[in-house]
């Protein structure tokens, strides 16, 4: 068995009838594969067998604590790959706009969670003779980095494939009667209280950087009278405060999905003329495209938006050990400059003074924070600090949520058929109504918004803005090369 850490189990906790907390990847493939075969719902589930045996959050199944004394633990169980595996069809054939309502349902809604928390869809009726599969995982089981290992897995170098060590004898374990589970969480109780008094210290300290809670009344303080008790290092800069927009309210459980790609070529001449990173980059863009979409609608804010970008706190070691290692960066967005290069300019300032603010605090810091709440109390306390952040008497902890993952430059294959795109979709949450999320691939940036629908309705105006952006940052470069001739 493997016990949840309270960062895992807070997206379990964060479920309700509204949020759910799944993590997806569209993957777009030529539908032919190298042998000359269509790719088949057979031919996937063949793959997920084949290396099963390497993807422990696949057989994870979760066992809870009866009257959550602990948090729940992952056994190692059973899985029947014709419960997780599907195919199902575009209703109009060649619809890209079928094709992202279609996957804005599936990856919203919940998992049962008497199985291990995934599934896979394969998606016939795309253009181009193209399928798409989509692998939908639960975050409480992996966050960006361990999301990739799982796709590493499962994609191929080659389209012939590889060589696949072979499969121990995974032993299977049932999941413990109520009683055994009650048993193993009382005594777990002193271990927690120990986890929670290691805690205290480094968490009261920075309790205004904690990003679920950062915007309540009296957190602040809190962290301030902590910080003058307590001898260590410390940023004293003030708060950031984000402006009420309309995506900064409690959301549905209905979503809305745009999928675009943006040449990385482009992204990589802006990076070189202004000495940024893709990731100062990739924010000025979407602050761009923001100050775009809400000046159209006359809702633009006079202060800057805030984004939260979430950064892998997981080290070399780490990795393939699954499970959440991460933090988040709260960024203020350039929304108030109005010309294009000043705002790369501040995307790069403020994303280096939020890096060496991120320096001064825990590394664990959501975790930490997570353990001062007894698991008896901890679903509810934590759906109750949403509700409350997402409250229209509260400043939102932020605006947005913008994540910038990297991915592989060379091609890819999946059971022989060639990958051309790889779209990540991921969640939202009460008071962040709207996710920026991009993964480069090969030539391309492929951008994932998820928002809620009601919410934000015109999400595709937004994701041509994103895209104009882009174009008009390129077009000043080269206007100054033509200047320089």
């Amino acid at each position: 068995m493997r016990r949840l850490t309270s960062l895992d189990a807070f997206f379990l906790a964060t479920e309700d009838q509204r949020t759910v907390a799944n993590v997806s990847a569209l993957v777009i493939l030529e539908r032919k594969r190298a042998n000359g075969r269509r790719l088949t719902r057979h031919a996937v589930t063949s793959l997920f067998a084949q290396r099963l045996h390497l993807l422990p959050p696949l057989r994870w199944q979760l066992a809870e604590v009866p009257f959550g004394v602990g948090h729940p633990s992952w056994v190692d169980g059973e899985v029947d790959l014709d419960f997780h595996i599907r195919e199902t069809t575009l209703p109009t054939r060649g619809d890209d706009t079928a094709l992202t309502e279609l996957v804005a349902r599936l990856a919203a809604e919940p998992m049962n969670r008497s199985r291990p928390l995934w599934e896979a869809y394969l998606i016939h009726g795309l253009s181009d003779d193209r399928v798409a599969l989509l692998l939908k995982l639960h975050h409480a089981a992996v966050d960006g980095v361990s999301g990739g290992d799982i796709l590493s897995v499962l994609l191929d170098d080659a389209p012939q494939g590889r060589d696949v060590p072979p499969a121990t004898t995974v032993r299977t374990e049932a999941v413990p009667n109520r009683l055994n589970m009650l048993m193993r969480g009382v005594a777990d109780i002193p271990r927690q209280q120990l986890a929670a008094v290691g805690a205290a210290r480094p968490t009261l300290t920075h309790l205004d950087k904690v990003a679920t809670i950062r915007s309540l009344p009296g957190v602040t303080a809190v962290a301030g009278w902590a910080g003058r008790l307590t001898p260590g290092k410390r940023s004293d800069s003030a708060p950031l405060v984000a402006p009420r927009t309309a995506f900064n309210a409690r959301i549905t459980p209905h979503r809305r999905l745009a999928l675009i790609s943006l040449p990385l070529v482009d992204v990589l001449a802006v990076k070189q003329a202004h000495g940024a990173t893709v990731n100062d980059v990739v924010v000025a863009l979407c602050a761009g495209a923001l100050r775009t979409w809400l000046t159209t609608k006359s809702e633009l804010p006079d202060e800057r938006l805030l984004a939260m970008v979430p950064i892998s706190t997981r080290e070399a070691d780490e990795r393939g050990t699954f499970g959440n290692k991460v933090a988040t960066m709260v960024v203020p967005l350039p929304t108030d400059v109005a010309e294009p290069v000043g705002r790369i300019r501040a995307c790069r300032d403020a994303l280096l003074d939020a890096k060496q603010q991120h320096k001064t605090q825990p590394p664990n810091l959501m975790q930490h924070a997570n353990d001062l709440v007894p698991p008896v109390v901890f679903g509810p306390a934590m759906r109750t600090v949403l509700r409350l952040a997402s409250a229209k008497s509260v400043r939102p902890a932020a605006n947005v949520i913008i994540s910038n993952v990297p991915g592989p430059r060379k091609p890819l294959y999946c059971s022989g058929s060639r990958v051309l795109a790889n779209y990540p979709v991921s969640t939202i949450v009460d008071g962040m109504a709207l996710n920026f999320t991009l993964l480069s691939y090969l030539d391309h940036l492929h951008v994932g918004l998820t928002v809620d629908s009601g919410l934000v309705p015109d999400v595709d105006v937004l994701a041509q803005a994103l895209r104009g952006e882009l174009e008009i940052q390129v077009g000043l470069l080269k206007a100054v090369k033509t200047k320089r001739r």
